[in-house]
């Protein structure tokens, strides 16, 4: 049961995360002119998702991961968020738990980048640094611990996020390309982090 506070408490944050999608624009398509592969019919471009206000490419999909657990009533005002990630998820989710007051907690694979773990705790969050097999077990245990919620991006975010809508990157990418010589690109690469990007875009392509 919700009682008022909470209500109002929930009302308020969903305000200011609708705040952060208002002052934010879409991220730059950025295309790179090669000559000779101009020539040849190949068109280069790149997704910039640094210019976000987290400066990951999980923006979206942690604004979308807040905004239902919020209107699912799974995060309340002091709710402790957990995540399991590869930095990039987590490091969108730093930031919004710091711009809601809430702590945050990510369970990271033992080699994340030193960099990554630098920009969560920037937000004010917290690393745990695991065995890559036990970031999933250890995320649900310390959630559980800590009477928080494990914002679970793998299994949320395909409830979170509708694929066919403008919140996501594949919907930006196809966008943007309508107006180019080639607008279905032939292939889109992408380094590999845990998959949710690569699952994202795939989906949007099928």
């Amino acid at each position: 049961m919700i009682d008022n506070d909470d209500k109002a408490w929930v009302a308020r944050a969903i305000d200011k995360i609708n705040a952060d999608i208002a002052r934010s624009a879409d991220t730059h398509l950025v295309k790179l002119d090669v000559p000779c592969l101009h020539s040849a019919g190949i068109d280069l471009y790149f997704k910039d998702e640094s210019t976000h206000p987290s400066g990951s490419l999980k923006h979206r999909l942690a604004r979308s991961l807040f905004l239902y657990g919020l209107c699912n009533g799974k995060i309340k005002s002091g709710t402790t968020i957990v995540e399991s990630s590869s930095g990039s998820t987590a490091i969108s989710e730093a930031y919004f738990s710091n711009l809601l007051g809430l702590p945050f907690v990510a369970v990271v694979p033992y080699y994340t980048a030193a960099e990554k773990v630098r920009q969560i705790e920037f937000y004010g969050g917290r690393c745990v640094e695991v065995e890559p097999s036990q970031i999933y077990i250890e995320a649900e245990r310390l959630a559980s611990t800590l009477a928080g919620h494990y914002m679970d991006q793998f299994t949320f975010a395909e409830r979170a996020t509708d694929w066919r809508g403008n919140n996501n990157i594949a919907n930006s990418i196809f966008s943007q390309m309508e107006k180019e010589r080639h607008p279905v690109p032939t292939w889109v690469v992408m380094s590999a982090g845990t998959g949710g990007t690569s699952a994202t875009i795939g989906r949007y392509i099928r």
